[in-house]
């Protein structure tokens, strides 16, 4: 009798385990889902070193489950390629600008429309009003919206002095193919561009093929498109939107705890690359010009009456397409002139 107590001790311990494996499976049994992810920002960019840093922290929360597969620098295409490849699953997600998401939301865009903004607040408030809708559009669309980020106010950076839209119409300047955003400037400027990809915009301006470039300063910094001008025009064309983005099948086929965590470390990540890229925007004007880059026309430079004439023939253009509908853009002035009204000294708090 004594000899079969340690035979059943084992094979009690051994049955309990079992059950226990039965009711909690080890951890390395879940399920690994996989986010591939590509944006155009290259390798060791703030912007790139953040989404790496989201990256870290999905996996790290959710133990393993959720791990994603980053494409920096454009290594998956031009935005129209990653969103292709999105929607026939070879890819999951993305950061887009806002040439991207026109291509499944374009509404978003009315936050770039030419000279529409003077500064951050203005941008803000509107956004802020906005965000419902977009999101929903994204929805609609095929796509959730993780997190809203920006690119920057836009520059051109040219071969040749910049001090008037007449200067504009002389050079060889850039347009990213396929953009109805830029076309509608251009062509409500009275100005042919060359339309390229971005992937070749370095290659381009190594050549002469253009002389001119539109980009935030520290994208001119990161594609390294600076060392091949010598100007920056002192006023903003426009503000640069972005998004960071994954198709909704495959958001709607995770787990409930996994969507909730990339969603809210998504939001999280596109509020940090808002600040760090406002502040690397500022700063890379800094270094710009410690670089020797020449900084022309100034905002006294430019006819006011021309610039307002410029923006509404290019927002009349993207309405009369349909790209960005009326109610859209009237509801967007609508908060613009609140904001102003509300702003005036006049009406500041004693």
């Amino acid at each position: 009798m004594k000899r079969n107590i340690p035979f059943r001790i084992r094979h009690l311990v051994t049955w309990l385990g079992l059950c226990a494996w039965l009711v909690c499976p080890p951890l390395a049994a879940a399920k690994v889902y996989e986010l591939k992810f590509a944006t155009l920002a290259p390798a060791g960019t703030t912007w790139m070193n953040l989404l790496q840093e989201w990256a870290d922290e999905v996996r790290e929360k959710s133990r393993g489950r959720l791990v994603f597969k980053l494409y920096p620098g454009g290594v998956q295409g031009d935005e129209p390629d990653v969103l292709r490849k999105i929607r026939f699953g070879q890819l999951q997600g993305g950061a887009f600008t806002g040439y991207g998401i026109g291509q499944f939301y374009s509404p978003a865009r009315i936050l770039e429309l030419p000279f529409l903004f003077n500064d951050i607040h203005e941008i803000d408030y509107v956004r802020e009003r906005f965000m419902p809708e977009i999101q929903q559009g994204y929805r609609d669309n095929g796509f959730e919206m993780l997190g809203w980020m920006e690119v920057g106010f836009i520059y051109f950076f040219s071969r040749e002095p910049i001090y008037s839209i007449d200067d504009l119409k002389k050079r060889r300047i850039w347009h990213w193919q396929g953009d109805p955003i830029g076309k509608a400037f251009f062509d409500a400027s009275g100005i042919t561009p060359v339309p390229l990809s971005i992937i070749d915009v370095y290659t381009s301006l190594s050549t002469g093929l253009v002389d001119t470039v539109y980009t935030p300063p520290l994208g001119a910094i990161a594609f390294q498109w600076f060392t091949k001008t010598e100007y920056v025009t002192n006023v903003p064309m426009a503000n640069g939107i972005g998004s960071l983005v994954v198709s909704r099948r495959f958001y709607q086929n995770l787990p409930q705890d996994l969507q909730k965590l990339l969603k809210s470390t998504g939001e999280a990540t596109g509020a940090r690359l808002i600040t760090a890229t406002r502040k690397e925007n500022s700063e890379s004007l800094d270094l710009l010009r410690k670089k020797g880059m020449k900084f022309v026309m100034n905002p006294e430079d430019l006819d006011t009456a021309e610039v307002a004439e410029i923006s509404s023939k290019a927002g009349n253009s993207l309405m009369e397409s349909g790209y960005i509908p009326k109610t859209v853009i009237d509801r967007v002035n609508a908060w613009l002139r609140e904001y102003r009204t509300s702003s005036k000294p006049e009406n500041a708090p004693l």
